[in-house]
């Protein structure tokens, strides 16, 4: 499998628009939860496995697949995984929801 485009239609998306397909690829589990994790700093697959509640080794191994032909993270030797420059850029928005959902839901 190549690399994948916004042109090309992904799970079950047939615009190609690039907002429905990436919402289409955050909307699949656990997919966001990575993204969050790896804000910080790089995560070998284990540490970002415990990370993320010990989402079984196949389901984060596919979805880091994903992320990395989307160029939002990439892999490093001797320190893992990590967010790609453009995986940074959607990092902003992550946050910005994460200022939403603090001030709206903290404390409920």
């Amino acid at each position: 499998m190549g690399k994948k485009t916004v042109s090309q239609p992904v799970r079950g998306s047939t615009t190609g628009r690039p907002i429905m397909v990436l919402l289409d690829i955050l909307g699949q589990r656990w997919t966001l939860r990575i993204l969050w994790e790896l804000r910080g700093e790089p995560l070998s697959f284990r540490a970002l496995r415990q990370r993320c509640d010990q989402v079984s080794p196949t389901v984060l191994n596919d979805r880091l697949k994903t992320l990395r032909e989307l160029d939002l993270v990439q892999r490093e030797d001797g320190t893992g995984y990590r967010l790609s420059q453009a995986g940074e850029e959607l990092e902003s928005t992550l946050l910005a929801l994460n200022h939403w959902a603090e001030k709206h839901w903290a404390g409920r």
